[in-house]
Formats: C-alpha cells, sequence, structure tokens
C-alpha cells in the first residue's frame, strides 16, 4: 500500500536517481518496517543449500551489497549480489536506463556498473545479513574477450568465502562481446578451469559453494541443446534462466522502446519462460534451473515452476509491484 502512494514520485524522476532515493527512504525509515518471514514448512533443498521459500532478488538491484541489510527485511529467500568485476568501472554513460510504463518493462545498457570485488567484499563483511547469499561475476569492460577467464577466476577466488553460491555471468548484452562466451568456442575452455578453482576453493576453504551460469533468452535450440551438454560435462551447479532481451518484440508501446540495451520485465516473460523449458526438457532435473524474467504475479511465478525452475528470482516486477508482491507470491506457495 505504501509502495503505491511513493510509486508515482519515484516514477517521476529518472530510474537511477529513483533507485538511490527508494534505498535511502528505507535507511531512513527501516525501523518503521518490521522484518518479513515467509519460510516454507520445509525448506526447499537445491544445490546443496537450503532454502526457506522459493523466491529470490536477482542480481542488478544491489551490484556493490549495500542494502543487504534492507533487503533482508523484505521477505526474500535468497539475495544475489552484484554483477561484480575485479576492478571498479563506471559503466556505460548516462542515460543508461529507460521505463516502458505501457509495457512495465525497462531497458538497461548499465555495463557492470560496480566498485568492484574488493569493495563488494568489505561491504558484506560489514552487513550482518545471514541468508542465501549468491554473488553474480562479470569480467571488466577493459578485459579482451580472450582473456575473460582470468576476470572470472580472479571474482571466484576472493568472492568464494563470502557466498552462498556463485553465478558466472555471462549473458549481459552491456558489456561489449560478452555473450560470445556461450558459444561453443568458449564454453567448454572457460567452464572447466572454473570448475577446477572450484575444486580447488573446496578443499582450501573446507567447503562446497555452488557455481551457476546465468543465461540469456536470446538463445536458439541448438545454443540450449550445445550449452546443456557443456553444463552436464562440466557438472555446473546450476543454471539461471534469463537474463535480459536484445531481440526486442515488435509490440511494445513505450516511446523508449526502440533504445539500445536489454529489455526486462513483462514482455520477456514468454521467452524465459521457453528457454526454463528447453533447458528443462534436455536436463532432466540433472541440475536445478532458476527462473527470472518478466514475473510479476503469482501466476507468473507457479508458471516458471510448472516450466521446470526450482527457484525464482524478480527484479523489474519488484520495481513496478513493489515489495507487495513479495508476499504475494510467497504466500501462493506455502498454500499449494
Amino acid at each position: 500500500m505504501i509502495y503505491k502512494l511513493i510509486r508515482p514520485l519515484l516514477f517521476s524522476l529518472p530510474p537511477e536517481a529513483a533507485h538511490e532515493l527508494t534505498f535511502k527512504l528505507l535507511e531512513k525509515f527501516k525501523y518503521l518496517f518490521p522484518t518479513q518471514h515467509y519460510d516454507l514448512p520445509k525448506p526447499i533443498q537445491c544445490f546443496g543449500l537450503n532454502f526457506p521459500n522459493l523466491l529470490g532478488l536477482a542480481a542488478g538491484l544491489d551490484k556493490n551489497a549495500e542494502y543487504l541489510n534492507l533487503l533482508a527485511k523484505l521477505g526474500f529467500g535468497f539475495i544475489e549480489v552484484g554483477g561484480v568485476t575485479p576492478k571498479p568501472q563506471p559503466g556505460n554513460p548516462k542515460p543508461r536506463i529507460f521505463r516502458l510504463k505501457e509495457d512495465q518493462a525497462l531497458i538497461n545498457r548499465l555495463g557492470f556498473n560496480n566498485q568492484g570485488v574488493d569493495q563488494l567484499i568489505i561491504n558484506i563483511k560489514k552487513s550482518n545479513y545471514s541468508g542465501i547469499l549468491g554473488i553474480n561475476l562479470g569480467k571488466n569492460a577493459t578485459t579482451p574477450i580472450e582473456n575473460s577467464l582470468k576476470d572470472y577466476l580472479i571474482g571466484l577466488e576472493k568472492t568464494y568465502p563470502y557466498a552462498s553460491f556463485i553465478t558466472i555471468n555471462i549473458s549481459s548484452p552491456n558489456t561489449q562481446n560478452l555473450r560470445e562466451l556461450q558459444t561453443e568456442k568458449y564454453l567448454s575452455d572457460l567452464l572447466g578451469p572454473l570448475k577446477q578453482k572450484q575444486q580447488d576453493l573446496k578443499k582450501l576453504h573446507n567447503r562446497y559453494v555452488p557455481l551457476l551460469i546465468k543465461v540469456a533468452p536470446d538463445l536458439s535450440e541448438q545454443d540450449i541443446q550445445i550449452m546443456s551438454d557443456c553444463f552436464l560435462k562440466n557438472k555446473i551447479d546450476g543454471i539461471i534462466a534469463t537474463n535480459t532481451l536484445v531481440q526486442k518484440p515488435e509490440n511494445l508501446k513505450s516511446v523508449f522502446k526502440d533504445q539500445t540495451g536489454g529489455l526486462s520485465g513483462e514482455p520477456i516473460f514468454e521467452k524465459s519462460l521457453s528457454i526454463v523449458k528447453s533447458f528443462s526438457a534436455i536436463l532432466k532435473n540433472q541440475i536445478p534451473i532458476i527462473g527470472v524474467g518478466g514475473i510479476n504475479s503469482p501466476e507468473r511465478a507457479e508458471k516458471m515452476l510448472e516450466a521446470g525452475a526450482s527457484l525464482i528470482q524478480i527484479y523489474t516486477g519488484l520495481i513496478y509491484e513493489g515489495p507487495g508482491l513479495i508476499k504475494k507470491i510467497c504466500r501462493q506457495q506455502s498454500v499449494l
């Protein structure tokens, strides 16, 4: 209810300014809001972890892990921070986020703007968050595509002690050539060394941190088959499907529909759903899937689970619907 009252104010501001104001307001009035708990009667086991509920926050909202204490109050079953790169980088020039209000969507071309992995770790240490934490890793824009592995290895090694799971983001459309890492030419050469590093870090820290891969919605059936074979071969622990959409639908209404960047929100739901279905049909429960993309209602959450997702995440739906969406989705799952 409160969010519906303040949303017109927030939507009157540029998206990045609204983002900053939202967190300032939350910080200022945090003591007025009780911590929400939507735990299921029995935790959901996935990737060897016990999730109190199946709904998580997708990466991108809290890139630098600055707001973990605030986000923990909203009732998510898990939170994913990042994408973070080895070195700080400003991202692409502004404006770089556009609200497509008529379409309940966003277009962003942020470009992994973040304060770097070292600052992210400092922020995690300063928080008192004790829930399941995913850390989403990217590569720096200045790193050539053929040297991408080095960036991911740096991120993996530095974040391993602090993560419940780690996501290798090879699907952001806003870092030049990044999506080439999803192709057969690069994928095996990337995943093999990452899995070996994971095993080395398991021995060093005496704990196993699952390794997930975040994939794009702009994939053909052949792409999905090749990637599935590679994921199985390299014993990848999980998939997050999907990132933002580049090939935008023709029926978008907003004046911003032709802006360069990745599309998220309601218009990509069917595409993300089809990608989850395709991976699920091939993998046959051998690798769990987190479904994300256009989930803005309990009904869509249920469809994503029926398509084969074990867990789900939201981001753009939260911006349009507010924290009440978390309650609606979790309450529905608790009675199913």
